[in-house]
C-alpha cells in the first residue's frame, strides 16, 4: 500500500474502542480459571449470548472491556509473554490479595522508571500484568 492510499484509508478507518480481551485455557484448568477470575480478582461473570458455546468457558464485566475466558484443546500460554493487564488502585494490597488467594507472584523483569507492576499466571498459563493506577 502507498502512503498516499495508507493516508486515505487512514482518514476513513480508525479503531474506536476495544470490545473484549480474550484468553484461553484448556479444559482441565477451566474450572480454577473460573474461580481465578470470578472469585480472587472478583469479576462479574455475564451471561453469555445465544451462538455461543453455552456451556464451556465464560464472560466477565470489566469496567466497559469484557475478558472472555475460552476453552481450547491445546495451550500454549505458559511461556508466552503477550498478556493482559489489569489496574489496581493499591499495588501493595493487590499483591498481598493475589498472594493469600495462592497465586505466584511474577517480579518486573523489565521495570519502568516510577511504574508499580508485578505479573501473575492465570490457572491457564496466561500472563497478567498489575499495575497501579
Amino acid at each position: 500500500m502507498t502512503s498516499t492510499n495508507a493516508s486515505k484509508n487512514a482518514e476513513a478507518f480508525r479503531v474506536v474502542a476495544l470490545s473484549h480481551v480474550n484468553v484461553t485455557v484448556s479444559a482441565n484448568a477451566e474450572a480454577a480459571a473460573k474461580e481465578f477470575y470470578g472469585t480472587v480478582l472478583g469479576l462479574k461473570e455475564l451471561p453469555k449470548p445465544v451462538g455461543t458455546r453455552q456451556n464451556v468457558g465464560a464472560w466477565y464485566e470489566l469496567g466497559g472491556v469484557q475478558l472472555h475466558l475460552s476453552v481450547e484443546e491445546q495451550v500454549t500460554n505458559a511461556a508466552s509473554d503477550r498478556h493482559v493487564c489489569y489496574v489496581v488502585a493499591d499495588i501493595a494490597l493487590a499483591e498481598r490479595h493475589l498472594r493469600d488467594s495462592g497465586v505466584e507472584i511474577i517480579s518486573d523483569p523489565r521495570p519502568i522508571a516510577g511504574v508499580k507492576r508485578f505479573y501473575v499466571r492465570d490457572p491457564g498459563g496466561n500472563l497478567i500484568e498489575i499495575v497501579q493506577a
